[in-house]
């Protein structure tokens, strides 16, 4: 029969040998992707499984997505993404002090994308330790312009609308690339909630959040401020 202790060191062993393996492996994915365009995400492929049908989603190259765009989702969703390295804790804590259960204006770019791309829908500790980790691995292995591109393809815009060109396709029926400073104000303004606003019938408050978000990406510099991605 064997000793406790010659059990518990052959649990500490094996766990050791799972936790290098599945730091390798994420580390190979997350760098691979750097280089490779993903075919989908989890979140695409959870909607898509509980709706039985595609989503609507074209890939597409950050150069030909519009800068007005660009700026526009940096301006609404994480003006520090210049400068952070994949945490904006000053915005977390100021975000869990004046309400603890809404903390979405403190989750970066980086971090919303580790989440869409890879990770499962709920809450739990796993789930946010994950989060961290691969949002560690992309500041790490991937350049912010490639970060941004990920996100971009992969936000939600609408019901079953992932990325910029799909989005830009449904709402307004032309590609990415020619979208408006308004039309980008727009479909930023509704990133927090896209199944609840649309871009395409903006309501009185999107609208607003539009003005304020296409007025603070013109604080920011406008287009030249992506020039310090």
């Amino acid at each position: 029969m064997a000793r406790p202790k010659n059990i518990f060191l052959r649990s500490a062993k094996l766990g050791l040998w799972l936790g290098a393996g599945f730091v390798v492996t994420s580390a190979l994915l997350v760098l691979t992707l750097r280089w490779i365009n993903p075919p989908s995400s989890m979140v695409i492929q959870h909607w898509q499984s509980e709706n039985d049908r595609s989503a609507q989603q074209r890939w597409q190259p950050l150069e030909t997505i519009s800068p007005h765009l660009q700026i526009a989702v940096i301006a609404a969703e994480d003006q520090k993404f210049p400068q952070h390295f994949g945490f904006d804790f000053a915005s977390l804590q100021k975000a869990l002090g004046e309400n603890r259960k809404r903390t979405r204006g403190a989750s970066t770019i980086t971090q919303q994308t580790a989440k869409n791309l890879f990770l499962w829908n709920g809450r739990s500790y796993v789930r946010k330790a994950l989060e961290a980790w691969f949002t560690l691995l992309m500041e790490l292995l991937w350049p912010k312009e490639r970060i941004l591109e990920v996100y971009l393809n992969i936000a939600e815009f609408g019901e079953g609308v992932y990325g910029a060109e799909a989005a830009a396709r449904h709402h307004f029926g032309k590609s990415a690339k020619h979208l408006s400073r308004w039309q980008s104000g727009l479909l930023a303004a509704v990133l927090p909630s896209p199944r609840r606003m649309s871009a395409s019938y903006p309501s009185a408050y999107v609208q607003g959040r539009a003005h304020t978000i296409n007025r603070q990406a013109r604080q920011l510099g406008g287009k030249r401020y992506l020039n310090s991605l």
